[in-house]
């Protein structure tokens, strides 16, 4: 499995998504296409992505009974899209269901990866606020663990957490990870961060980067450097 730096369109229009990757007249990124402009624009910016060439990861984190889980990603499977993803917290049965909607009648279907603890998320507030008591490393790798056994191909985390999940779940279970910032840039309402080059070296598969990309100077060179440092 190749690495890849996958590019956070977290913009409110369409208008504005296309105008970001109009600058990108060479290799079409992979995008993620998340919570703000899916509602803002519905499954059609979907198909629009995907039919200028884009791979595209769908953001949207369900988390549901199972039964509303399965018939959501029934629904999102029609759209072609590359991965997308649930929250683990839903429990494993939830996690199962989702395949089973997931799966197409070929047998075919997107990657599914679970969301473990967002990368806002620190042991302090993780503890205040849930109630979680357990060291945050720990719960990240038994939602890891859980994906697992789901069936599902793996988890967003933490880059930091990105090794540590491989070591208990398989080199092949897959690692998505956000909280990446260039070494020189600002980390935002970022916690637990990581540049991509450590990001590399720790064993993530993929990384998701937006603001660093989406808002730089020039998006084309800052994604190319992303490549470099990540891929290359």
């Amino acid at each position: 499995m190749g690495k890849d730096v996958i590019i956070a369109c977290d913009f409110s229009s369409a208008e504005k998504t296309f105008e970001f990757l109009d600058k990108f007249t060479g290799k079409k990124p992979f995008v993620k296409i998340g919570m703000e402009l899916y509602y803002a624009e519905g499954p059609a910016i979907v198909r629009e992505i995907k039919a200028r060439g884009h791979k595209i990861f769908l953001d949207l984190k369900l988390h549901d009974i199972p039964n509303t889980v399965k018939k959501s990603m029934a629904v999102l499977s029609n759209l072609g899209v590359d991965i997308t993803n649930l929250h683990a917290g839903g429990t494993i049965r939830m996690m199962e269901a989702a395949l089973e909607g997931l799966t197409r009648p070929d047998g075919t279907r997107p990657l599914l990866i679970a969301v473990t603890q967002l990368t806002s998320t620190d042991q302090e507030s993780m503890e205040n606020d849930l109630l979680i008591k357990a060291p945050i490393d720990e719960v990240v790798m038994h939602y890891a663990e859980n994906a697992k056994k789901a069936g599902l191909d793996g988890v967003v985390c933490s880059p930091l957490e990105a090794g540590k999940v491989h070591d208990r779940c398989g080199e092949s279970f897959i690692t998505v990870t956000p909280g990446v910032r260039f070494a020189d840039g600002e980390i935002g309402d970022q916690k637990r961060v990581m540049t991509p080059e450590q990001a590399k070296l720790i064993g993530s598969d993929y990384i998701v980067v937006g603001r660093p990309i989406t808002a730089a100077e020039d998006p084309v060179a800052a994604y190319e450097r992303c490549v470099r440092e990540f891929v290359d």
